[in-house]
């Protein structure tokens, strides 16, 4: 069994609980996810199975677009509505829509952002929320993300109250805390926030619409009927350039051999899907490191059948 199954994530799970309990559905190990979601978080939660698995990262560098709500008023340890308050300023002045629009725009591009305390971002080879489960401070690492795009999704013109609260729908690149998203929001309106509510609604071309839940999962694993809602790896790699190449050049693709790079790629600087004239990925290739003019496999996707 192998492709990628959209599974919808329940909130009060980790991602690393749906791959044990699908381990155990599916009676298969090689399984993997596509980018942890919180615990607290619901949405898609793209699932690799079988070779799959070496498609992984390029689903995660896809991006994803969430739905969610930040409340200003009350900051949080975990940057969410599970922490404990930090700080407390009740707002005491109205927000307009368009000071709140201006906001959401000087926050979409790329941004710095600097992970929370929890989350699982490694320092010294340790997990930060480990620290901050030890009540010890580290320094962390900031990074740059890209916001692609935010809408405020709420009609008001006027936005007042002792907290305020409005959704947003954000499309962005991976490694982006929506989380600390909140936070800045926060902050450019002068006031300290969190992040009260949060739904992945799409992970690269996979919507909340596609998504399955483990129960109905359950149910066509008991069937015998899960590979109809699995999609096929090269799903994962749509928005890669495509190299197809006759027969005679599959074999030596299969058994990872170097290629000439072809003409019209190159200036590709990322990778390239070099596939068959049915469309089917064969491999994955880059720049060759050392020798110029040529591309070296980094992930072979289908390997010579005796093997």
């Amino acid at each position: 069994m192998e492709g990628i199954l959209p599974l919808y994530k329940p909130r009060g799970m980790t991602s690393h609980d749906c791959v044990f309990k699908l381990r155990k559905i599916l009676r298969m190990k090689r399984i993997g996810h596509t980018g942890t979601l919180d615990p607290e978080v619901d949405g898609v939660l793209p699932i690799c199975l079988g070779r799959a698995t070496k498609v992984a990262e390029y689903i995660t560098d896809a991006g994803k677009t969430y739905e969610g709500e930040v409340t200003i008023g009350f900051s949080t340890t975990t940057e969410d509505a599970g922490g404990e308050v930090v700080e407390r300023k009740s707002v005491e002045r109205k927000f307009t829509r368009e000071e709140i629009l201006a906001c959401l725009t000087n926050l979409t591009g790329e941004i710095t952002q600097t992970p929370p305390m929890f989350s699982a971002v490694k320092v010294n080879g340790k997990r930060l929320y480990e620290y901050a489960r030890q009540g010890i401070e580290v320094e962390r690492p900031s990074r740059q993300v890209t916001i692609y795009e935010i809408d405020l999704l709420d009609g008001r013109q006027i936005f007042e109250g002792e907290t305020v609260s409005f959704r947003f729908r954000v499309s962005c690149s991976k490694g982006t805390y929506i989380r600390t998203l909140a936070v800045m929001i926060g902050e450019a309106l002068g006031y300290p926030a969190h992040m009260s509510d949060l739904t992945r609604i799409k992970s690269a071309q996979i919507t909340l619409e596609d998504c399955i839940t483990l129960e109905e999962v359950e149910k066509l694993a008991a069937e015998g009927s899960i590979e109809k809602v699995l999609r096929p790896i090269e799903s994962a790699l749509y928005y890669l350039p495509k190299y197809e190449i006759n027969d005679k050049l599959i074999e030596k693709v299969k058994n990872g051999v170097a290629l000439p790079i072809p003409q019209g790629f190159l200036d590709e600087k990322g990778p390239i899907v070099v596939e068959t004239p049915d469309g089917t990925a064969l491999a994955i290739y880059q720049a060759h490191p050392l020798k110029e003019g040529l591309m070296k496999p980094t992930k072979v996707l289908k390997i010579q059948e005796t093997e």
